[in-house]
Parts: C-alpha cells; structure tokens; sequence
C-alpha cells in the first residue's frame, strides 16, 4: 500500500509596502522647509510682515471702528508671501535638482504633490494663524477701544487664505518646474494684473480675485462664492501641477 503524497502547492511570496506613510512624509517635507535659509526667511517674513503692517497702520492715528477689517487687509500680506511657500516646496526640487532623490524614495508624482501640498498647507496655517492674532494683539494694544466683533471670523479667514495661496503655489510650482518662473509669475498676476484689471473690469477683477474672497470670508459677504473661488484656484493649479509633472522627464 502506497502513502498518499500531497501535491505541493505554490505559493507566491506577499510583499509588504515599505514605503513611508503619508503622515510621515507630511512632516519630512514640514521640516525640510525649515531646514533652509529660504524657508525660514519665509517663516520670519509672512509671521512679522502682517504685525509690522499693524503698527505703522495703528500708529497713523486713523481710527478703524474695529479689529476684523484691519486684521484682514493686514493677513492678506502674509497669505501673498506664503505663495513663494508652495512653489519653493514643489518647483524648488526641479530647480535644484533634488526631485531625482524625491522620486527615488516615493516614485508616484501625485503622492509627492499631494505630500507637500498637505505640508506647506499646514505650515501656512500655522504661520498666518500667528500673523494674525498677533497683529490683532498689536492694534488693540495700540487703539484699545476698538470693536471685537468678528475678530475671530477674519482670523479664521486670514488662516483659510493662507493655506489656499500656499497650496495655489505648490500647485504652480509643480505645473512649471521653475522657481523663478513660477514666482515671477504668481506675483505679477496679483500685484501686477490683478489691480490693473479692478480699474478696468472690476467686476471680473472681482470674481476671480482670491484675494477679495479672503477679504470676503473675514468680513461676512458671500461666503459661498469666496469659498468656491478659493477651492476653485487650488484645485485648478494642483490639477495642472499633477498632470505636468507626470509628463515631465526627471534629468
């Protein structure tokens, strides 16, 4: 009588992903920003430009009635400066050269751009959170009588805004793959175009501006239309960014 030999059955080795977790790249790209002459010239100019802004404003003697308007107009400074933040986290690595060793260690594009995107969103939050408050701080210290009604709205708004110019910046700087292009040209389509165009077409000037949707948010007017505008121009840019940089060659 022959024993029963079980047929062998292969079996495919699992492999398990390795890779990094999304949180722990999230806080790689946080501290690489900060780990740079140009990230921290960033930080220390969008966390004291706005107070900065403040106290020549309060100290003119002008009466403001009360603190949201002055703390919105005042954020807006911080929000422009945390567009540099984004492009330098995503155009920065084309421009020198480090997106070979990026991709090395996390080789899908679109996570990447979504990493940093999260990454700089986070930390322009934070920065224009401070920005703000303190520049709230400086003007009640400066004109102590002034309205608190609000206060808290444009604050809230200021943060919104600045995480939305900095993700409208990664996604610039993604879509061109040059630092200085991408700076050049955010900043000359808001300080350049965009107040030619509210002389001559405001009230185009006035639907895609994100700048009047921020100022919109902290003041209360057409909150729905402000937060369409601004979820519309970080969509549109990271969109661009993503598709871009999937079809560009990593040299």
């Amino acid at each position: 009588m022959t024993a029963a030999v079980a047929p062998s059955v292969l079996v495919r080795p699992s492999a398990r992903r390795t890779g990094p977790s999304l949180a722990a790249l999230v806080g790689l790209e946080a501290r690489k920003s900060l780990s740079t002459r140009s990230g921290l010239a960033l930080a220390g100019l969008s966390l004291l430009l706005a107070p900065a802004a403040m106290v020549l404003a309060g100290a003119a003697g002008e009466n403001f009635g009360g603190v949201a308007g002055p703390v919105a107009v005042v954020g807006m400074l911080s929000n422009l400066v945390l567009l540099a933040l984004g492009v330098l986290s995503t155009a920065g690595e084309w421009s020198h050269g480090t997106v070979q060793t990026t991709y090395l260690l996390v080789p899908q594009r679109g996570r990447v751009l979504a990493t940093k995107t999260v990454a700089v969103a986070v930390l322009a939050a934070a920065y224009s959170a401070v920005a703000a408050v303190s520049s709230a701080l400086v003007l009640a210290a400066l004109q102590p009588d002034l309205a608190w009604t609000g206060a808290g709205r444009a604050v809230l708004a200021v943060v919104a805004g600045g995480a939305a110019f900095a993700a409208v910046g990664a996604g610039v700087g993604a879509a061109l793959g040059n630092t200085p292009g991408a700076l050049t040209g955010l900043y000359l389509f808001f300080l350049g175009v965009m107040p030619v165009l509210q002389v001559v077409k405001p009230a185009i000037a006035d639907a895609i501006d994100p700048g009047n949707a921020v100022l919109d948010l902290a003041q209360g007017h057409d909150q729905t239309s402000a937060v369409l505008l601004l979820t519309g121009w970080v969509a549109v840019s990271l969109v661009a960014g993503a598709v871009l940089t999937r079809r560009r060659a990593v040299q």
